[in-house]
Formats: C-alpha cells, structure tokens, sequence
C-alpha cells in the first residue's frame, strides 16, 4: 500500500540494526510493534522470534495485521475469493457516500469499483454472521479487500481528499488480490489499543516504537480504509466524507514530549527502538535526553527518499530526501 511513513524501504536497515544490537538468535524473544501501521516490520521478523505482538489504535490497521500477524496457520480460500471476484456490484454505504454517480459524488473510487466495494464487503460480513467463514478467513478476505480497494482510490495515496478526475489507476476494475501471510508454527498478538495504555499490560524482549511523527493525524488521513473495515452507518461529514476519529498526542507539539515519556518509563522490554526523522515534532536532542533516562542509550541513522503527494493538479510523487533515525534503549528494566 501507498502509506504515509511506511518502513518497507526501510525494512533491511532496520532489520539489521536490530539484530546488530541484541543478537543474530532471537528465534526466543517476544517482538512487539507498537504502532503498526501495515505491519511491515512485524512481518519481517515474525518468521524469526517465537511471538510478534502487533498493535494500532486504527481499526484498518487491526485488520491488516490481525491477518499478517494474527494468521498463522494456511488457509484454503481460492474458492471464496473467486465469488467475491465475480459478484455483481451493488449501491451500497461506499457507493453513495464516497462514489462517482453516488448521492454525494465524492471522486474517490469510480462507480463500478464502489458497487464492487459494497457487494463484496456485504458478502464478508454476511459469512461472518453465519458463521461460514472462521475469525481467520474474516480478517484475511477484509485485509483483501482493503489492500485491494486502495490500489484503485483516486486519491494521492491519502484520503484527506479526492481527485476532480478520475485517474487512470482508479479506473481500473477492482480486482480482490489474496492478502497471503507467512505460515508460522508459533503464534502470535494482535491490538487495536491506545499505545500507551496498552504498553502497562504487555511484556517481552524487543519493543519497536514507529509513532507518527508530525501533525498529520492517520484517522483523517485514512477514514475511508476505517469505514471499508468498519462498514458501519455514520453520517459523513463535510466535502471528503470524514467520520469520527481517534486524535493521536503524537500528533500534538505540546502533548508528544510527554506522552513519549510515559511510554519509555512504563515499557517492560530490554530493548528500545525508535524510528523517527529529521522532520518530526520531537528533536533528536529531546528523544536522547528521554531515552538516557532509562539505561543506555544510541543512535543510527540513514539517508533516504521518501515519497509525497504533490500539490500540483498532477498529483505526481516526488522524492524529497530525509534523514532517517533508529534511537535506540537498552533499558534497565
């Protein structure tokens, strides 16, 4: 997926920066990714520790990870994602609400991708009331579905707003791609909690902390992913259709200092990583002078390309250069 502060270029520096401070071993350690976002990082180490524990306070978040993280064991599911592919679309929640030719005409997916939305997220869900399909099977074809869905929005990678036309990526038919997961003998946790109040309940070896880093909250910037998910009824408000949603205090200059504190100080694992840039709210003078507090504290970085919407009519993406820092906290527990 297009996501605002995805790891997945990321994912070998941090995935050998890690294993550089606490061992090439850690086929018996508890690894927990506390702000998960898509669950990039999770998924790369949870073919190598013996439990991942997985959290995000977004409800599409819970989904896709509760599928790439919660889901362990094969599932057979060729046949169900063949009816749902071949479904007839319907004028649904999505269509009206958030559709080209829908009642409010919101441009962020075409006509025919939104009733295709609508019939398969039904379907889903009517499964799940009758019990046709398991938990595992439920959150693996809506993680489908959600992936699926993006790929066609007619958006800039965000859904703060919606383009005036609709692109040629969104005018492609949707098409529900199998979300596959990495079969693993252990099994492993899955949150939809407050990070910092989950942090008082949960234990374990290696503790990586990926926050957002600026004011931009991922509620608003992803409503829609939440309502594909939820498909609950709600009246959308204003111009793009926003529901209700969670306010982060990592997204707040005046609250963030010390909500980090509070995380740091109450966090029962040996080690600490912190991914963060050059950009965010918290200096990296004020993340050391936090994290020296509770044991011994370094730090790496590396320079890459992130990628961003432009602002133009375009919409084209453009590379801007940032500073990439891994803190890290070998804490004394």
């Amino acid at each position: 997926m297009n996501y605002i502060g995805s790891k997945h270029k990321l994912s070998s520096f941090l995935k050998k920066s890690i294993l550089s401070v606490v061992g090439s071993n850690i086929s018996n350690l508890v690894f927990c990714d506390l702000f998960a976002g898509t669950g990039i990082v999770g998924r790369n180490f949870k073919p190598i520790v013996k439990q991942v524990i997985s959290n995000d306070v977004e409800f599409y978040s819970y989904v896709l990870n509760r599928n790439y993280i919660g889901n362990s064991e094969k599932l057979e599911m060729e046949d169900r994602l063949a009816f749902l592919n071949n479904l007839e679309g319907k004028k649904g929640f999505i269509f009206q609400n958030y559709c080209e030719n829908g009642l409010q005409n919101r441009l962020y997916f075409s006509a025919e991708n939104g009733r295709k939305i609508d019939a398969i997220r039904k379907q889903i869900e009517q499964w799940k009331t009758s019990k046709e399909v398991s938990d595992d099977e439920y959150f693996f074809l809506l993680a489908s579905l959600i992936e699926s869905a993006d790929k066609v929005a007619n958006t800039a990678s965000v859904y703060g707003a919606y383009l005036k036309k609709i692109k040629k990526s969104a005018q492609k038919n949707l098409l529900l791609i199998p979300a596959n997961f990495d079969v693993t003998k252990n099994s492993h946790k899955v949150f939809n909690e407050d990070s910092n109040t989950l942090i008082q309940n949960i234990k374990g070896d290696i503790l990586y902390l990926d926050p957002p880093y600026n004011a931009r909250q991922y509620g608003s910037n992803y409503h829609l992913l939440n309502t594909i998910a939820k498909y609950d009824e709600f009246q959308p408000q204003g111009k793009t259709g926003l529901r209700n949603y969670y306010r982060s205090s990592y997204c707040k200059k005046n609250e963030v200092k010390n909500s980090f504190e509070e995380l740091i100080k109450n966090a029962n694992f040996t080690y600490v990583f912190l991914s963060y840039n050059n950009e965010g709210l918290m200096t990296e003078d004020e993340v050391c002078t936090i994290m020296k507090k509770y044991g011994k504290y370094s730090l790496k970085t590396t320079n890459y390309q992130r990628f961003k919407a432009d602002k133009t009519e375009n919409r084209n993406h453009k590379a801007t250069a940032t500073v990439e820092y891994l803190h890290i906290l070998e804490k004394l527990v």
